[in-house]
């Protein structure tokens, strides 16, 4: 390893989304004040307040470790915490 110090890039948030949009990548959502649940599905729309579309949602209920599947729904951007790439 070189003695250089390696410099890291930062991408505004709203071209973050859109490239996960453009992937496809498959997302975890964290929700505001709602720590025992997170949102899994792929982002298909957005706008500039951060709404999202998310397609074939799916609830994840991290304490009683269950699954509920929400089809496409429309996330709030104030409700919006993380988004998290579940894709490698």
């Amino acid at each position: 390893m070189s003695g250089r110090r390696q410099q890291r890039l930062t991408i505004p948030p709203i071209n973050f989304i859109f490239k996960l949009l453009q992937q496809q990548s498959v997302v975890q959502i964290w929700l505001f004040e709602q720590t025992d649940s997170r949102i899994e599905g792929k982002i298909r729309g957005f706008d500039e307040f951060m709404n999202v579309v998310v397609d074939d949602a799916v609830e994840i209920g991290e304490k009683k470790n269950t699954r509920k599947s929400l089809g496409r729904i429309l996330l709030k951007g104030d409700n919006i915490t993380l988004i998290s790439s579940l894709d490698s």
